[in-house]
C-alpha cells in the first residue's frame, strides 16, 4: 500500500513536470510564430497576392473547357460558363493570401520550426496527461485542472491532425499556442488540484465517456471560433478594399497573408457542422449519466442548461447558414456567442455557480 502510494505520487510529480516542460515549449513555438510573422514581408505579399490572383484566373479559365452543343447537324462550340463557389450571398472571389511566412523563405523555415515545436509540446503534454491518469487510477479529467491541461492537449492535437491531412491551417498556429499557454498558465496557477478519487456518484464508465466528448468537441468548437473570428477581421479588409478605402500597414501586412474571408468561413462552418452532432450526443450521454448517478435525467442543473443554450446556440448558427440573409457575419457572430457560452459554462458555471456539476472553490 505504502509502495502504491509513492508510486501514485512519483506519477504525479513526474505530471507536473512534463505540463511545465510543455509549456517552455509551447513558449519557443511561439516566439517561432511570432519570427514566422515578423518575418513575412508586406511587399512580398503584395506581389505574390497579386501572383495569386493571375494565376486563379488562368486555373479558371483552363478549367473551363469548351462545351460542344449539336443542333440542326451542326457542331456550335460555347465555352463553358465560369462557375465560382461562395459560402455566403455577396462574397468576393479572393483568392487565399500566401500564409504567415508571406512568401518568404526564412518566414517559411520559421514557421517549419515552429509546427515541430508545437508537434514536440504536445507529446509531452500529452504524456503528462496519461501520468496524471496513472497517478489517480481514473479518466485525468476529474477537476478543473484535468479537464484544462487535457483540453490544450486535445485542440493541438486537433490542429495538428489538420496539418496532417494536409489542410492549410498553418495561420492558425500563433493564437493556438497563445491559448494553450494562457490556458496552461491560468491551470497551473489558480485551478492546481492534487491528485485525489472523485466522489462516489462520479465513479463509472460514462467519465470517460460524457466528459471525453465533451473536451474534444469544445476543442473543435474553438478552432472553429479562431476561424470565425479571423473571417470577421479579413471580411472587414476586403470590404474595404473593395469600397476603395485604405487599409493601415498593419492590418494589410497581417490580413492580406490570411486566407480568403470565403474561405475561413467555410472552414468554420465545417468544423461546426461536423462536431455539432457529437455535442448533441455529448448532452444525451450526460443525462444517461445523470440518471444512473442521481436518478434523474434532467433536473435543470446550471451546468445541464448551460449545455443546452450551447447546443441552442450551434444550431441556430447552423440554421442562419442554411437563411437567406443570415449567411456571412450574422452568422458568425452567433457562432462566437454560441463559444462564449460553452466557456461561460466551463469557467463560470464550474466556479461561480453552485451546482451538482461545479467546482465552487477550486
Amino acid at each position: 500500500m505504502i509502495l502504491a502510494a509513492a508510486t501514485n505520487e512519483s506519477l504525479a510529480q513526474m505530471s507536473n513536470t512534463l505540463v511545465y516542460s510543455s509549456m517552455a515549449v509551447y513558449t519557443l513555438a511561439f516566439l517561432a510564430h511570432i519570427a514566422e510573422w515578423v518575418l513575412g514581408s508586406r511587399s512580398k505579399v503584395g506581389r505574390t497576392a497579386a501572383a495569386l490572383t493571375q494565376n486563379a484566373g488562368a486555373r479558371q479559365t483552363a478549367a473551363a473547357p469548351a462545351v460542344q452543343v449539336r443542333k440542326g447537324g451542326t457542331t456550335a462550340v460555347l465555352d463553358r460558363p465560369q462557375v465560382v463557389t461562395r459560402s455566403a450571398a455577396g462574397t468576393r472571389d479572393v483568392p487565399d493570401g500566401p500564409g504567415a511566412a508571406g512568401g518568404t523563405v526564412k518566414g517559411d523555415l520559421y514557421g517549419r520550426i515552429a509546427v515541430s515545436l508545437t508537434a514536440l509540446a504536445f507529446l509531452i503534454e500529452a504524456a503528462g496527461v496519461v501520468s496524471r491518469a496513472l497517478s489517480v487510477q481514473r479518466a485525468p479529467w476529474g477537476n478543473m485542472y484535468e479537464f484544462s491541461i487535457t483540453f490544450s492537449t486535445v485542440a493541438t492535437g486537433a490542429y495538428l491532425g489538420f496539418l496532417a491531412a494536409r489542410k492549410n491551417v498553418r495561420w492558425i498556429g500563433l493564437p493556438l499556442v497563445t491559448t494553450v499557454l494562457l490556458d496552461l498558465g491560468v491551470a497551473t496557477t489558480w485551478l492546481y488540484t492534487d491528485s485525489d478519487q472523485l466522489v462516489p456518484a462520479l465513479h463509472s464508465y460514462w467519465l470517460w465517456i460524457h466528459v471525453s466528448t465533451a473536451i474534444f468537441c469544445g476543442a473543435v468548437f474553438y478552432l472553429g471560433a479562431v476561424a470565425t473570428l479571423l473571417y470577421l477581421f479579413r471580411d472587414a479588409y476586403e470590404n474595404k478594399l473593395a469600397t476603395g478605402g485604405n487599409p493601415g500597414s498593419f492590418a494589410r501586412s497581417v490580413l492580406e497573408r490570411l486566407p480568403a474571408a470565403a474561405s475561413l468561413d467555410k472552414f468554420a462552418y465545417r468544423v461546426n457542422a461536423a462536431i455539432f452532432p457529437l455535442w448533441t450526443f455529448t448532452i444525451i450521454a450526460g443525462a444517461i449519466w445523470a440518471g444512473d448517478a442521481w436518478g434523474r435525467y434532467w433536473g435543470w442543473d446550471a451546468k445541464e442548461v448551460w449545455s443546452f443554450i450551447t447546443w441552442v446556440g450551434y444550431a441556430a448558427y447552423l440554421h442562419a447558414r442554411a437563411t437567406a440573409g443570415w449567411k456571412g457575419r450574422k452568422a458568425a457572430y452567433i457562432a462566437l456567442i454560441a463559444f462564449g457560452c460553452f466557456l461561460f459554462n466551463y469557467y463560470g458555471v464550474n466556479i461561480f455557480v453552485s451546482s451538482k456539476h461545479s467546482y465552487a472553490g477550486v
